[in-house]
């Protein structure tokens, strides 16, 4: 269990953190979080999806890393491959939470039963004279820009939504053995409808921006490959062949 908590100067003056943090924790992730901010670097090595909460129904952007439950297929012989690092695993053992001080007011948190802290580590996140040492403004700054990327996410979602650009998706795998499997859940943008924006809102979602993660979220579909590739170098039940197909609404169809 995490032990997460506020870092205060009073109770971790001596704390460090580890110079070299390896990535063990994410061996059996097989998604990751993704910001709208990290669409365009991260297309070049995952397919980007959305995911529903199953406890709110919110959608939420990931990276897929593999292509089955507990399958990382960029974490191989302790080492992490691919080309760039989602920031969400950057930032272990770090978190933004609320300050118990300060109502509705976010602060830099540590997991104390993290093992890449302690006072025995590497680097210090106080000076001497009790100031905050270059390391852990370094964390805050970057946990500021985490937070104020994941609201830009939201709200980029909210957007997909209001404007009905979202559509589900249905991945068909195929096996030597000649299993098939079926991976059910994921969304991603309907190219189509994209196309059929009006005009004035065509112009309005590039003057923000928004054509960057919609068009880098298309593209990143067929890293989907990639996985197969990467799956197929470490194991002996081969993947041989790649669906992706759009969910039909069949009521829609009907009515």
């Amino acid at each position: 269990m995490a032990n997460i908590v506020p870092i205060r100067k009073e109770q971790h003056q001596n704390l460090k953190l580890a110079k070299a943090r390896d990535l063990s924790h994410v061996s059996g992730q097989h998604i990751i979080p993704l910001t709208a901010a990290e669409f365009a670097q991260a297309s070049a090595s995952f397919p980007i999806v959305f995911v529903k909460n199953p406890d709110s129904e919110r959608y939420r952007s990931v990276a897929m890393l593999g292509l089955e439950a507990g399958e990382n297929l960029f974490y191989q012989d302790d080492k992490w491959t691919a080309v760039s690092m989602p920031q969400s695993i950057a930032m272990v053992p770090f978190s933004l939470g609320i300050d118990p001080d300060k109502e509705n007011t976010l602060t830099a948190c540590v997991d104390l039963d993290s093992e890449f802290v302690g006072e025995e580590k590497d680097l210090p996140f106080f000076e001497d004279d009790g100031k905050e040492s270059e390391v852990l403004v370094n964390v805050q700054q970057a946990l500021g820009r985490l937070y104020d990327n994941e609201r830009m996410t939201e709200k980029f979602i909210k957007e997909l939504e209001e404007n009905d650009l979202l559509q589900e998706l249905e991945l068909n795998i195929a096996l030597s053995t000649g299993e098939k499997k079926k991976l059910v859940g994921i969304f991603t943008i309907n190219e189509e409808k994209v196309k059929e924006l009006s005009d004035d809102k065509v112009l309005d979602f590039h003057k923000r921006g928004l054509f960057v993660p919609i068009y880098s979220m298309l593209g990143s579909l067929s890293q989907m490959n990639r996985l197969a590739q990467l799956r197929n170098q470490v194991s002996e039940n081969k993947v041989t062949g790649v669906q992706i197909t759009p969910v039909v609404d069949k009521a829609a169809n009907e009515s």
